[in-house]
């Protein structure tokens, strides 16, 4: 008898399955999930940019911009002086400034002891309000001047100078100082209209264009800025006429003593 054949030896069973390829729609899932993770995160970036960087940028330059003027301080009050006087005759008024000139600062009481911004020639966003503070807007009034001396300033971001500008109240003052002059306004009233509304700039706010325009008898400021809160829809806008005015070298208004803010130049006030 021949002996039986020897067994073939079997393979081993696998004792791990291969893995599975993805699909190609849970790759899809996958990409789009990060695509969406590196937007969030931009999107967050550009929001903290936006409010917060901004704001930082624009306040260290608006400072350099207010030193850098280097005008002579308001003349400090002797001990026991009596207060400066009030004028409320013809005050003086300068020529309009060049696109981009800073000729004034903006004190009010209101919005703080610390608050001061510097006032410049156009309302151009890029040039003007994202970088210098305030803008005046061509061809109105100069601060003193008849008519209406129109304004404009970021509500948020780049500084935003007008940011408490609906926390103004009738009656408080608004003060304008140029190189040697002080201009004290008083709200008189505030509105919300839309862009499109450029009344409000008028010589007399309120007067549409077209209309003939009266004889000017009266010194308004108006100050605008975009409205509601991080929108462009609608302007928030105020109004404030001039009370009374005095020269430089002759103190600060009471308005700003009194209410303790700081004045740049003026002892103990910002330097």
């Amino acid at each position: 008898m021949t002996a039986p054949a020897a067994a073939w030896p079997q393979p081993a069973t696998r004792r791990h399955a291969g893995r599975r390829r993805p699909s190609a729609g849970s790759a899809a899932v996958g990409v789009l999930g990060e695509l969406l993770i590196t937007a969030g995160v931009l999107l967050g970036l550009f929001v903290v940019w936006q409010l917060w960087w901004t704001d930082v940028v624009a306040h260290r330059e608006h400072t350099q911009v207010l030193h850098a003027l280097q005008w002579e301080p308001p003349a400090a009050a002797a001990p026991a002086a009596p207060a400066p006087v009030e004028r409320r005759d013809e005050p003086p008024v300068d020529p309009e400034p060049a696109f981009g000139e800073v000729f004034a600062q903006l004190y009010v009481p209101r919005f703080g002891p610390d608050y001061v911004a510097p006032i410049a020639g156009g309302v151009d966003r890029r040039e003007v309000l994202d970088r210098l503070g305030i803008g005046h807007y061509p061809g109105t009034a100069m601060p003193g001047g008849l008519g209406n001396f129109a304004t404009a300033g970021h509500r948020t971001t780049f500084g935003k100078p007008y940011n408490q500008i609906a926390e103004l109240r009738h009656g408080d003052a608004v003060v304008v100082r140029t190189r040697t002059t002080w201009y004290v306004y008083r709200v008189t009233s505030h509105e919300i209209v839309w862009p499109t509304q450029i009344e409000v700039v008028s010589p007399i706010p309120g007067l549409k264009p077209g209309e003939p325009l009266p004889q000017l008898t009266q010194r308004f400021m108006t100050m605008t800025a975009c409205h509601p809160m991080f929108s462009a829809r609608q302007r928030y806008v105020v109004h404030a006429e001039l009370d009374y005015w005095m020269p430089v070298s002759e103190g600060i208004p009471r308005d700003l003593t009194d209410a303790g803010v700081n004045v740049i130049g003026a002892e103990g006030g910002g330097s």
